[in-house]
């Protein structure tokens, strides 16, 4: 994302509106704060460009919540899916984490930040949303940033549906003299109609493509991918296979926004191999926040969280043959069924570390944790070589980006849209095996399934895509799911107390 200096500058200015905090906690404690927030008078704020760029870089550091922090989207929705479990130092190693693991979370133990960071986002889209018409600044300029606001607001919506389903629909700042209270759920529906129509408006005010300070910046191609997978999971296939078919072009081959599958697969996961061609959305990380404990998980740091929390605990390396590595905490174990699942796939090498293996040929020695299977996430393991050298906790200065949506995620989907028949998705098949080398199979649901859980393993996707598809009670049912509840998550206890929010069904 262009000159993320600001960030740290400007990101107090971006929740000045009492609405920003009214309805990101609606407790009583809150209150004070709300109304001390709000005498903050924005009219005085946002004229210049300046002014309002630090507003749409705020925006975009919500993004951070994929994989920032300890309640990340990575490690929490990876702990939850057949392919990993909990991990970590125990069995109260993180109360949400491990609740969701086995479905025993509940509105106590379901963290807020799941609800508040992404309230937080949508409240700083609101409030670019509003004041940037009457800015300073070029007609041009004002369309982009009202249209990366709209698709970054839409993107944090489609999180909250997936994950709650029942959650207020909020378009414009809420000031202090409203009753923020009793701001009521929308009917799942309207919230998609609502986020559909505003990526659909703003797409052509984005670019076709960026480069240089801009790079991570929402393109048309961003959006339309977004767009896209938003339909697939608003059940309008054939409008999400029309998206993503702008967004993917020939399988294969460079799409119309400059879109290609890396050659290597192993490509995609060195730290410095950041904004391939094969990213469509990708999530910055750096270790220039200098981050520290003392904010970590703030929304002022940085880092990728992923990185520490997957690698393995009081690591050792005894022979110089073995990889190199920093010790971590031990979240995210992969299960025997994923590591079973990956025998003869050549993604295997940089999907799968095989701890067990390495101790059994006395290369490294370590120390189970909490669900050890001695098969480990190695997409985002901290090794040394990846040390930051500046200032800082090395455990929270990892510089990995974080690929949300990536041009095989975004073929598979399209090849899902079309039912899983027919040549396209064929095609589109057959160009995620070829990159790694395997030949072709007849395309099919089960197929495509298949395909994305070995292709896309660990990055955060297969417990959405098991409830996507209705087989979470068959695949989680062992783990505790249950059908008609833990399809979505209860709302945390905060956002309930003295609100008009009713908690989900069966919590």
């Amino acid at each position: 994302m262009k000159n993320k200096k600001y960030l740290t500058k400007y990101i107090s200015i971006a929740l000045i509106s009492a609405g920003i905090m009214g309805f990101v906690s609606c407790s009583d404690s809150n209150l004070e704060d709300v109304q001390n927030l709000g005498a903050f008078d924005t009219n005085n704020y946002y004229k210049t460009e300046a002014e309002c760029f630090s507003g749409v870089v705020a925006t975009y550091d919500v993004m951070r919540k994929y994989a920032g922090g300890f309640e990340n989207m990575v490690t929490f929705f990876n702990a939850a899916s057949d392919d990993f479990y909990s991990g970590g130092g125990s069995s109260s190693d993180g109360a949400g984490i491990q609740g969701f693991s086995n479905y025993t979370i509940n509105s106590t133990i379901m963290p807020g930040s799941y609800w508040n960071d992404f309230y937080q986002g949508i409240a700083r889209a609101n409030i670019i949303i509003q004041k940037v018409p009457d800015a300073n600044i070029s007609e041009d300029i004002k369309k982009r940033f009202i249209a990366e606001s709209k698709v970054l607001r839409s993107l944090y919506y489609f999180e909250l549906l997936r994950m709650f389903k029942n959650i207020p629909l909020i378009l414009e700042p809420v000031k202090a003299s409203d009753d923020y209270y009793h701001i009521p759920q929308a009917a799942p529906e309207a919230v998609y109609e609502q986020i559909e129509q505003d990526i659909l408006s703003s797409i052509d005010a984005l670019p076709m493509t960026v480069s240089g300070v801009d790079r991570g910046r929402m393109t048309q191609g961003s959006a339309r991918a977004i767009l896209g997978k938003i339909y697939l999971y608003d059940n309008k296939m054939n409008l999400a296979a029309e998206q993503l078919s702008q967004v993917n072009g020939t399988p294969g081959q460079v799409s119309q926004y400059g879109y290609k599958l890396v050659a290597n697969y192993a490509d995609l996961w060195k730290v410095d191999n950041k904004f391939t061609t094969e990213a469509i959305v990708e999530v910055m990380h750096t270790n220039e926040s200098l981050n520290d404990w003392g904010f970590w998980g703030s929304g002022r740091d940085e880092g990728n969280s992923v990185c520490i929390m997957t690698g393995l605990r009081s690591y050792n390396k005894i022979a110089d043959d073995a990889p190199a590595m920093f010790s971590g905490w031990a979240f995210n174990p992969m299960t025997e069924d994923l590591f079973n699942a990956f025998q003869n796939d050549p993604r295997a090498n940089s999907t799968v570390f095989n701890a067990k293996q390495l101790v059994q040929d006395s290369l490294i020695t370590y120390t189970p944790a909490y669900k050890d299977t001695g098969y480990f996430l190695k997409k985002y393991l901290p090794y040394t070589a990846d040390i930051s050298t500046l200032p800082g906790p090395t455990e929270l200065n990892f510089r990995q980006n974080y690929i949300l949506i990536r041009l095989a995620d975004s073929y598979l989907m399209e090849a899902e849209a079309l039912g899983g028949t027919g040549a396209r998705a064929q095609a589109l098949l057959d160009a995620v095996r070829s990159r790694v080398g395997l030949p072709s199979v007849p395309v099919s649901m089960q197929a495509i399934k298949d395909e994305r859980r070995k292709e896309l393993a660990g990055e955060g996707h297969r417990w959405f895509d098991l409830v996507r598809w209705g087989d979470a009670p068959a695949k989680l049912g062992p783990r505790g799911f249950t059908a008609g509840k833990n399809e979505i998550l209860p709302i945390p206890i905060n956002e309930l107390a003295n609100t008009s929010i009713k908690q989900n069904p069966n919590y």
